[in-house]
């Protein structure tokens, strides 16, 4: 088990490495959808889990901050 894990976080620092900025795009698309979602809701009249728990927004916020948190380490 614990080959596997070092051998996944391995895998993950090289991918992130190549491509620093990815996670701040991922997080920047997912602030987006939650709008989207916020929008289409609104426009149907029709209140779900997913508008109003703001998961979109809350997760990208998250995968933000993290990514802009390993952008210099992994250099």
């Amino acid at each position: 088990m614990d080959d596997f894990l070092n051998k996944f976080l391995d895998q993950t620092s090289h991918f992130f490495n190549r491509k620093p900025g990815l996670l701040p795009l991922i997080a920047i698309l997912l602030i987006i959808l939650n709008f989207v979602v916020h929008i289409i809701v609104g426009l149907m009249g029709v209140e779900t889990w997913l508008a109003s728990s703001n998961l979109l927004l809350h997760l990208g916020l998250v995968i933000g901050l993290v990514g802009i948190l390993l952008i210099r380490p992994l250099e």
